[in-house]
């Protein structure tokens, strides 16, 4: 039996109908629709005819192009969040999201998921962007396990560096799950912090990444912009929304790791996005008046616009720790320099000392800057690599950017990420410039705008996987509570 399934449009108003669009061979599908945060709350529920309809050779580029099988009538009471879409046959079962934007009555802070990340990694029906594509469409079913995994969750950090295992592959693979489910997806990351969050008594609204380019008004009214997990993936636009919003006094709160490190750019009716990624020379920009619209790493020097610039910190200067063969040396903890810092309010830690370890919090992929012993031996930044003048340090980890011959999941004959930060940066890859990047560090930074906003990045994906460590949800709680008055 057959059954498949997405939402369009993914992202609504209150108020707002989407569309399912089914395959199925089953004859009668059961729906359930119901909000995820604190608890799971069923909100609706339908049962439709469904048919099979032929998958296109091109559907990971250019989308599945499936009749609605039915509406859903998003209430104007249906409260911003995420709302899985349960689509049932006997034993089989499709899983598909739609997301409803803040109404007129604001939460503090609003979530914007990182569906770019998930598209990217997405590889139903072709090649994703890291097994050969340079387009993935939005309008197609999720492969198993970016939305729903079995508990616990599988990560992708492993306690001994394994070449060949890759952490989560050999945990999913058993259970039928993508191989590329493990770094991106609602289930491991947002979901996690969602839960906490709301049972904490946080408010959240949410919202997804192109809404910060095609409706770039969710964020009016918040007091707190989060970004949590692995927010890889941006746009043009989405960081002129975001630093639009810090400039204009709004704070940031990044619990994330390797963010923003890739540009895209999204079809003009947002059903898809384009990135050439280690393939940049090959994006028709290059070389005309729209060359700041390249799809490489942001910290490209034909782009000019590190992300640095916007949230502190870059991958560029960060890296691997505690996956594969990144930073083998390094514990999964965080080592504090500065306590003083309010961050650190009432957790009770020291100068040396050590947190996040049980958890392994510092692992995966992880962001960095460019830095030097200060006056008092504590690391300060550079700012050689764009980091905010006002950029504070306060804590750090070992972390690693491969090279070529130690990534054994790259496509073809793509770089590593530490020949193509290299090759970005300084325009070549001589033996000082890829010493200079090859072992850098995890940092928890914090920075104010002048005249603007404070933006708090952890630096880490996989923070949220520590909340029940007191020591993390601590500095959580400090940043949301700061950040939020």
């Amino acid at each position: 039996m057959t059954l498949e399934a997405y939402c369009w449009p993914p992202s609504v108003a209150p108020g707002e109908p989407t569309r399912l669009h089914l395959s199925s061979d089953a004859g009668t599908v059961e729906i359930e629709v119901a909000r995820e945060g604190a608890e799971r709350e069923p909100v609706w529920r339908a049962r439709t005819r469904a048919e099979l309809h032929p998958t296109p050779e091109d559907a990971s580029a250019h989308g599945c192009g499936w009749p609605p099988a039915l509406e859903i009538p998003v209430g104007p009471d249906w409260r911003s969040g995420y709302y899985a879409v349960t689509c049932t046959a006997g034993d089989e079962r499709a899983d598909a999201y739609l997301v409803v934007r803040p109404g007129a009555e604001r939460a503090p802070a609003i979530l914007v998921l990182s569906t770019n990340t998930w598209h990217a990694y997405n590889d139903w029906g072709g090649p994703s962007l890291y097994t050969g594509g340079t387009r993935v469409s939005f309008e197609r079913p999720f492969a198993k396990g970016f939305l729903v995994k079995p508990e616990p969750i599988g990560r992708m950090m492993q306690p001994v560096p394994d070449r060949e295992a890759m952490g989560f592959r050999n945990w999913a693979r058993p259970l039928g799950l993508s191989d590329w489910c493990g770094g991106a997806g609602w289930f491991t990351y947002e979901r996690t912090f969602v839960r906490w969050a709301e049972r904490a008594g946080y408010r959240l609204d949410v919202a997804i990444n192109q809404d910060l380019e095609e409706h770039p008004e969710v964020l009016e009214g918040h007091r707190l912009y989060l970004s949590v997990g692995h927010d890889e993936y941006w746009s043009w636009s989405m960081r002129d929304a975001f630093d639009a919003f810090v400039d204009g006094g709004g704070n940031a709160a990044v619990l994330s790791g390797n963010t923003c490190f890739w540009q895209v750019r999204f079809d003009p009716d947002h059903r898809g996005m384009t990135c050439f990624k280690y393939r940049a020379d090959e994006d028709p920009v290059l070389g005309t008046e729209e060359q700041h619209l390249l799809t490489g790493c942001w910290s490209d020097r034909r782009i000019g616009r590190p992300e640095t610039r916007s949230i502190g910190l870059t991958f560029t200067r960060g890296g691997y720790s505690r996956y594969g063969l990144g930073a083998p040396e390094a514990s999964g903890a965080y080592t504090v320099h500065r306590p003083e810092h309010w961050v650190f309010a009432g957790t009770g830690l020291a100068e040396g000392e050590t947190f996040g370890e049980a958890d392994s919090i510092v692992a995966y992929e992880v962001d960095g800057c460019a830095m030097r012993p200060g006056p008092d031996g504590r690391p300060v930044p550079t700012h050689v690599d764009g980091a905010p003048e006002t950029l504070e340090i306060l804590a750090t980890a070992p972390a690693h950017l491969w090279a070529q011959h130690e990534q054994p999941s790259r496509y073809a004959n793509e770089p590593g990420e530490l020949e193509c930060a290299a090759m970005a940066i300084f325009g070549d890859t001589s033996p000082e410039h890829l010493a200079e990047l090859a072992d850098g560090h995890a940092v928890l930074a914090a920075f104010e705008r002048p005249g603007g906003g404070t933006v708090v990045n952890v630096g880490v994906t996989d923070w949220v996987l520590g909340l029940s460590d007191p020591t993390v949800e601590r500095i959580t709680r400090n940043v949301l509570d700061r950040l939020l008055r």
